[in-house]
């Protein structure tokens, strides 16, 4: 398996400075951009745009995904004003030169049960930002993300049999699939045609919680052993989410992690060592 390690270096810390700082530290040379300063990426203009790619150069980090929130607004709100946002992403990917952006697939007012017309509509709606994304060139990344449509395995497939192709597949995140009451092997069986994104987030069936990868019921060593099984060359994204993970002072830490500081730094570190020891058991 070849493989690159990112991150969504804003749960480090919302200045992007300080994100690119600990990166260093842990030598991750890629950010999944998401929140810089008190905005998300979607709502940078382009000058902000280009002093984060400036910041970028600086530091020696480079955009592996472009974070976004789109696709993530229910489908009884007008797409128009949404599909703006979706183009303002794209131009963001293209001065921070990243060709991947995390996409979502439409929250409903109709909890689990999707009709046929709203199954329709999400897919037209992915089709036109797919060939938008196609005439710039970039990579649409669904991700699974809970209650919206492609939030359980069969609809993720669902999305991908109709859709799959060379600007639009899979983010595989095991903890979403967890929360959703997923097998994560039984959703790795489905998708593993369509992966080209991973994000590491581990999750425990019994509640819900966030932990780090392996403590949890995701499966993640196993996904990650098949992966490299198929010769997988692309991201492993940490997504940590540990800042309300309430057993994370009842890990068994070693001296170094005892002395990480608190907050950000601290639980992105241990999510960071959780997954390289995976990566060594792999070898």
């Amino acid at each position: 398996m070849r493989y690159r390690i990112s991150g969504f270096s804003d749960e480090i810390a919302a200045d992007a400075e300080e994100q690119f700082r600990v990166l260093n530290k842990l030598g991750i040379s890629c950010f999944e951009a998401r929140g810089i300063g008190e905005k998300n990426i979607s709502a940078l203009t382009d000058e902000e745009a280009l002093a984060l790619k400036e910041l970028m150069a600086r530091y020696g980090i480079e955009a592996s995904s472009i974070g976004s929130p789109v696709g993530k607004v229910k489908l009884e709100e007008a797409f128009e004003p949404h599909f703006e946002m979706f183009r303002r992403v794209v131009r963001i990917a293209e001065i921070l030169g990243s060709r991947y952006i995390r996409i979502f697939s439409f929250y409903h007012d109709g909890g689990e049960n999707w009709t046929n017309e709203e199954r329709a509509e999400v897919l037209r709606r992915l089709r036109e930002m797919i060939q938008y994304a196609a005439g710039h060139d970039v990579i649409l990344l669904h991700e699974n993300e809970k209650d919206i449509y492609g939030d359980t395995a069969d609809r993720c497939a669902d999305l991908m049999n109709e859709l799959y192709g060379e600007h639009f597949k899979a983010v595989f995140d095991p903890a979403n699939f967890v929360q959703c009451g997923q097998d994560t092997k039984y959703a790795y069986g489905l998708l593993q045609d369509y992966i080209a994104y991973m994000h590491i987030k581990d999750a425990c069936r019994s509640d819900g919680h966030v932990v780090p990868a392996g403590c949890g019921d995701g499966n993640v060593e196993f996904i990650l052993r098949e992966l490299s099984a198929r010769g997988y060359d692309g991201y492993l994204s940490l997504e940590p989410h540990l800042g309300t993970f309430a057993g994370l002072k009842d890990l068994e830490l070693d001296d170094k992690m005892l002395d990480l500081p608190e907050g950000g730094e601290g639980t992105f570190t241990i999510a960071y060592r959780a997954l390289c020891g995976i990566l060594e058991k792999i070898g």
